[in-house]
């Protein structure tokens, strides 16, 4: 490989993984500051790392064997207007979001959108589906610890009882319900739609064991195993059986948490950002943990905060609801924008457009809501 390639294909991971770059860059900048010892051990969170690796891997291995398309396109072939399709698109995202996390139900259902608009010559609604998509992914995955990386981090940490989790996080996600539904209705007309359909089969025992994998993953989130029997059994099944789900797991996703882990350790142990960042979230965790999203996404800030308060329903209702706003505001919305504009070459202004009116519509009604409520 000569230098012109190599440098495309350095170009070419970084664009792809603009997030952990950002990430890695951070965390070797607070080395600089705090240099690496014992306490660096302590940094990292290893159920979390574990307990995502493991739904990663078994929610490939089911797209492998087309089960959550199997499942989404028989939803959807019961709608026959384009209004009710795009409902069912958005609303099998939002399901999706809370059982696979959101980053997965994008990457699964995406396609699926796409496919459903081209095919029924709807292509000029998919700026509105994906963004309604991508708003229902970062939404419908804060109900569930296990919906958004972030949600797993902070229920991991400050051990958040399930109940007492989800009654935190179930009025917003009413009320996200209530928007997405009503943007869906106003914008988009019932028209006349005709979906092709081809014949799609699953592997019995391959289905029947991923499911069982998928429900030892899900068991390992809600503390039922520990997370070390899930790290042998999950990799040691997929080897035999699905090789290559292993290798389709977003590893760049488990850095990002590796670097930021790295990053917020560090800067809780230096003193002038601890003091301003307590300062700060003394004041109004929910508001500052909003804002925060916006400049460093939901994960990152999730992270980093979490080491300066104790007020862990503010600070998971601020990076779930901040998990829309800007493009960068979520690992999520990146993966929807460089979807998107592979498929649309020359819109990215468009979308950016319609994306930011969408998402900061969302995040000010949803945050005003909180605030009162």
């Amino acid at each position: 490989m000569d230098k012109l390639q190599l440098g495309q294909s350095l170009s070419g991971f970084i664009k792809k993984n603009v997030v952990m770059v950002v990430a890695m860059v951070a965390a070797i900048i607070t080395c600089f500051f705090v240099p690496p010892d014992k306490t660096y051990l302590s940094y990292f969170d290893f159920k979390t790392l574990t307990c995502l690796f493991c739904v990663l891997a078994v929610v490939c291995a089911l797209k492998n064997i087309n089960f959550f398309y199997m499942l989404a396109k028989k939803i959807v072939e019961i709608f026959r207007n384009t209004r009710m399709a795009i409902l069912a698109l958005v609303y099998i995202t939002f399901i999706g979001s809370m059982l696979i996390a959101n980053d997965m139900a994008l990457l699964t259902f995406l396609p699926l959108g796409l496919y459903v608009l081209t095919t029924t010559g709807k292509s000029k609604h998919m700026a509105f589906t994906f963004i309604m998509q991508n708003i229902a992914a970062n939404l419908g995955g804060m109900l569930t610890p296990f919906g958004n990386p972030q949600n797993l981090y902070l229920y991991t940490k400050f051990e958040i009882p399930t109940p007492e989790f989800m009654t935190i996080m179930a009025p917003p996600f009413v009320v996200s319900v209530v928007l997405i539904t009503l943007c869906c209705i106003l914008f988009i007309k019932p028209e006349p739609l005709e979906l092709s359909s081809k014949p799609i089969s699953m592997p019995a025992v391959k289905t029947t064991v991923y499911l069982l994998l998928f429900a030892l993953a899900i068991a390992i989130v809600f503390r039922g195993i520990h997370y070390s029997i899930g790290l042998i059994i999950i990799p040691a099944v997929l080897f035999f059986m699905d090789r290559k789900a292993l290798k389709m797991v977003d590893y760049p996703l488990l850095l990002t948490f590796v670097f930021f882990f790295v990053f917020s350790g560090n800067m809780a142990r230096i003193d002038a950002v601890k003091n301003l960042f307590s300062l700060l979230l003394e004041k109004s965790t929910l508001l500052f943990s909003v804002i925060s999203c916006q400049i460093i996404s939901n994960v990152p800030s999730a992270i980093l905060l979490s080491q300066f308060t104790d007020n862990y329903r503010e600070l998971l209702l601020g990076v779930n609801i901040g998990g829309v706003g800007t493009l960068i505001a979520s690992l999520a919305s990146l993966i929807t924008f460089r979807e998107y504009t592979k498929q649309n070459k020359g819109k990215t202004g468009y979308y950016i457009a319609l994306f930011s009116a969408f998402n900061f519509a969302f995040m000010i009604i949803l945050a005003a809501f909180v605030m009162i409520f």
